[in-house]
């Protein structure tokens, strides 16, 4: 795992050492250098980076395992699962609801989100969204629904980003794992279709229209809705 050489540790005092502990390694989770999907170092290895007990280590890792930051495995290792602690606590919220409730909620979401990009994009949200729009029309060929699912939800959070508001970002990216699982097999049986209000959707923001954007927001999510 590549580590960043330029971090600079300093000395933890002995008062609320694992509450320490805990916040110094969520943020090398928060901050990327522990990456979602690869192993963090190992308890002797941190021990030896953080200069405190073996104990301390192994508690303040358990607390980033029940906050949904971290997942052991048995023989394995420790694995960083999310950089954000919400994330979990969403999906354990949302495991119960229906399709249509899903439905209902990204479609509130993606609605105001395309409305307030439309006010608030600048000339490089634009160039991404056309791009990804484009990406996401060339996965449906291959018939990969993972890539399908990963494309949409691709251009769909960066109209999110387009709003410029980092809490609607926090918000909607914590729940994209929830809306992949629970979307990935939509299909609403007229591709070229969906490829047009896409399209339309990114265009109206484009022009700054944001009845028009979430006009086409609803559009997109009305055949899932009957």
């Amino acid at each position: 795992m590549n580590r960043e050489e330029s971090v600079t540790r300093q000395p933890m005092r002995r008062v609320g050492l694992i509450d320490q502990a805990a916040a110094r390694f969520r943020e090398e989770v928060v901050s990327g250098r522990w990456p979602v999907g690869e192993r963090i170092p190992t308890e002797p290895a941190l021990v030896a980076e953080f200069g405190i007990g073996r104990n301390t280590v192994r508690e303040a890792l358990q607390s980033l395992v029940h906050a949904g930051l971290l997942r052991r495995e048995q023989g394995r290792g420790t694995f960083v699962i999310s950089r954000s602690e919400l994330t979990g606590t969403l999906e354990r919220q949302l495991a119960g609801g229906s399709r249509r409730h899903y439905l209902e909620l990204r479609l509130a979401l993606d609605s105001t989100a395309a409305s307030l990009a439309a006010a608030s994009r600048s000339d490089d949200d634009v160039t991404a969204l056309r791009d990804l729009r484009d990406r996401r029309e060339a996965t449906w060929p291959t018939g990969d629904l993972d890539a399908r699912a990963a494309a949409d939800l691709d251009l769909h959070r960066a109209i999110v980003v387009a709003t410029h508001n980092p809490l609607y970002v926090t918000l909607y990216s914590s729940m994209l794992d929830v809306f992949a699982v629970h979307m990935r097999d939509d299909e609403t049986g007229d591709e070229a279709a969906a490829h047009r209000r896409h399209h339309e959707l990114v265009e109206a923001i484009a022009e700054k229209d944001s009845e028009r954007a979430a006009a086409a927001v609803a559009a997109i999510f009305e055949p899932f809705m009957r």
